[in-house]
């Protein structure tokens, strides 16, 4: 069994490390005590093409799979910009699967190509106020009306919403008592966020301000029919093509943070001398150093186990969803391992590990969150009743 990454994978790594490099550690900073979204950063990245790493080639894609997007991402956390860097690219990564998938010709050359250049910034609203998880318990209504849809209802927890000028949108279009399934009645739209009917409302939160979060209020919003991705009703099926990749490139974010992490505290036990020593030299510091780095190589082993399954078509949710909940722990352990090394200056701004902490909560809990994924793996794993 061979681990090693080609030698494009391996190229892909070197050269998103070397563009992350002019983003420094006062770039990210200045991102998160301002609340100012990386636009230069998302410039660079589009510009370069990384946009479309796993899209289709005839689109303007570089025809790659989940795996090279999922390296490119890793890097870009690993850098130093964490979930930040990360966050603001994220969307445009994965999102629009479904549109590759369930889309027709003319959605795709009309959708992708704005997309992967960066001249369009999509977020997504699925989740709402009062269903967190229960996706099919979605209240917000797309009725339609001749050749268009009108959309009334909330979304949150929608990042990007502030820049974004497109909006994935998971809606109801069939009320729940009229479906035979439970699956049936919601329907994919990818579609203009039409703010003079969308109030964007952005929610404060513990870390990432560089990358919003918002409430997404709809008020009349109108969708075209042509922006229906997929068959009307089948929406929720139709998200299903974007939710193993997610957990995959969230699972190597999460790697690439804990990783950042691990560096930054590791350079500080070498150089801080206390007692005529360097506290690396002492077995307190060095132990959970060295665990926190076997933790995130062992996740890492399962996101790229899972990447290779999903790029060779073959089922990997176990390994997706496995990989997701193994990084997001290990990096949540990296980060505060980091912060108590460095003691209390882990608490300062200026060296940044207190900022990787309060990042490394998002993949811990989003997009799915770990007590779901433990409940998934009892369930279809090990073949235990159903907990809920």
């Amino acid at each position: 069994m061979d681990f090693s990454l080609s030698p494009q994978q391996e190229q892909i790594r070197e050269t998103i490390l070397k563009l992350c490099a002019g983003f420094g550690d006062g770039y990210w900073l200045e991102c998160e005590r301002e609340a100012k979204f990386p636009s230069d950063f998302h410039r660079a990245i589009a510009q370069g093409g990384w946009l479309g790493i796993a899209m289709p080639e005839a689109y303007g894609g570089s025809g790659l799979g989940i795996l090279e997007a999922a390296l490119m991402m890793q890097a870009v956390a690993e850098s130093g910009a964490a979930m930040t860097g990360a966050s603001s690219i994220h969307m445009n990564i994965f999102g629009l699967h479904p549109v590759v998938v369930l889309g027709s010709e003319a959605q795709k050359r009309r959708m992708l190509p704005p997309l992967i250049r960066g001249e369009d910034k999509a977020c997504f609203g699925v989740t709402e106020p009062d269903t967190g998880l229960n996706t099919l318990a979605l209240k917000t209504t797309a009725e339609r009306r001749g050749n268009q849809y009108v959309v009334k209802g909330t979304k949150i927890w929608t990042s990007t919403a502030q820049v974004a000028n497109k909006i994935l949108l998971l809606a109801r279009t069939t009320p729940h008592q009229e479906v035979k399934r439970k699956t049936d009645g919601l329907s994919l739209f990818y579609t203009d966020l039409d703010r003079s009917h969308a109030e964007v409302r952005v929610i404060k939160k513990m870390g990432r301000h560089g990358v919003d979060s918002n409430m997404v209020f709809f008020d009349g919003m109108t969708v075209p029919a042509d922006d229906l991705i997929g068959e009307e009703g089948n929406g929720f099926r139709s998200i299903l093509h974007g939710m193993n990749p997610e957990r995959i490139l969230t699972a190597a974010e999460a790697v690439g943070i804990g990783r950042a992490a691990i560096a930054k505290a590791s350079a500080y036990a070498r150089e801080r001398i206390v007692f005529d020593r360097p506290i690396g030299k002492n077995q307190g510091i060095q132990h959970p150093l060295a665990k926190a780095w076997m933790q995130l190589e062992a996740a890492n082993l399962m996101t790229l186990k899972a990447a290779k399954l999903y790029d060779e078509g073959k089922p990997c949710a176990t390994e997706a969803n496995s990989a997701k909940y193994l990084a997001a722990e290990a990096a949540g352990e990296a980060c505060s391992t980091a912060v108590l090394t460095l003691g209390g200056m882990g608490y300062a701004e200026e060296y940044h590990v207190e900022r990787y902490l309060r990042e490394s909560w998002i993949p811990r809990l989003a997009p799915v969150s770990p007590h779901m994924i433990l409940n998934y793996i009892a369930e279809r794993v090990l073949g235990l009743p159903k907990s809920y």
